[in-house]
């Protein structure tokens, strides 16, 4: 855990992130604590994220609500997520075109040191299938991939 204090309750909080496969609210993250065991309050649930997103180690995003949602990065480069308003579904994206445009705009502005946060959201390919529709009437190959993920 690079840059922050090692304590066995954020130990649980990363360990435990690291299982998820989406964004998760601090509640969510404390229940499924509680699940496996553990005695982490939420109070300290929130503080290990505060500590854990400051050292670069979760990736953080807000849902409609402006709850912030939290998820295990799995590298030390900055990420940026396409999330379904519907379900929640998170997709990492190529931020190649966003770190590019960030660094021109810190050049021709004169900012140094810029930091951003680019929160992409939409309606995945699942959560668009009319009702009722199966693999059968409409669906496209794509779509039971998708529903997979």
């Amino acid at each position: 855990m690079g840059g922050v204090r090692r304590t066995p309750q954020r130990t649980a909080v990363l360990e435990t992130l690291g299982r998820c496969r989406e964004f998760v609210s601090a509640q969510e993250l404390h229940a499924l604590l509680a699940g496996d065991g553990s005695a982490v309050g939420l109070t300290t649930v929130y503080r290990a994220l505060r500590a854990l997103d400051r050292a670069g180690l979760v990736d953080v995003v807000r849902d409609e609500t402006g709850e912030r949602l939290y998820l295990r990065r799995p590298t030390d480069e900055h990420r940026h997520y396409l999330i379904c308003r519907r379900c929640g579904r998170s997709q990492p994206v190529d931020a190649r075109d966003v770190e590019a445009w960030a660094e021109r705009l810190g050049e021709t502005t004169g900012f140094a040191e810029l930091e951003h946060t680019l929160e992409l959201s939409g309606v995945c390919r699942p959560c668009r299938r009319p009702t009722g529709a199966t693999p059968t009437t409409g669906a496209t190959p794509n779509d039971a991939a998708d529903a997979g993920r």
